[in-house]
């Protein structure tokens, strides 16, 4: 009988419909059945740019954005089990909770953290980064 944990293969997942990595990451890890999204910020992926000035619009673009890198793994929003905010501002906690309460509509709404930091990259008003399970959907 073997000790030896079965290893768990890691696969990264790329879309050009969502903005590429500013940095030395991937959009998105798939680990068995689990998706962790990288911190997804409100940028347009045509442009590259963050184009919205208000916190709505671009918490809008970053779940957007999170939504086409959960199509590339097969699943979608409702495949969401925690999701983490993070705000320039917690006075946008109520603002940025009725976007996402829009947006996040299942049965079994993920587990959520929000939290104020002193900065983001690129000036950004919000970052999302979420973890979802599920076996992905015949249809990619």
């Amino acid at each position: 009988m073997s000790n030896a944990t079965p290893a768990i293969t890691a696969q990264a997942i790329t879309t050009d419909q969502a903005p590429a990595a500013v940095g030395r990451y991937s959009q998105a890890v798939r680990a068995g059945e689990f998706v962790f999204v990288s911190g997804q910020l409100g940028i347009n992926p045509a442009s590259g740019q963050i184009e919205a000035t208000g916190v709505v619009e671009q918490a809008r673009q970053a779940i957007s954005n999170m939504e086409a890198i959960l199509k590339a793994a097969g699943l979608g929003l409702e495949n969401v089990v925690k999701a983490t905010v993070l705000l320039a501002d917690i006075a946008d906690f109520t603002v940025v909770n009725e976007e996402y309460a829009a947006r996040f509509t299942g049965p079994v709404l993920p587990a959520r953290a929000a939290y104020q930091v002193a900065a983001l990259p690129r000036g950004a008003l919000i970052e999302i980064e979420a973890i979802a399970w599920g076996a992905p959907s015949q249809e990619q």
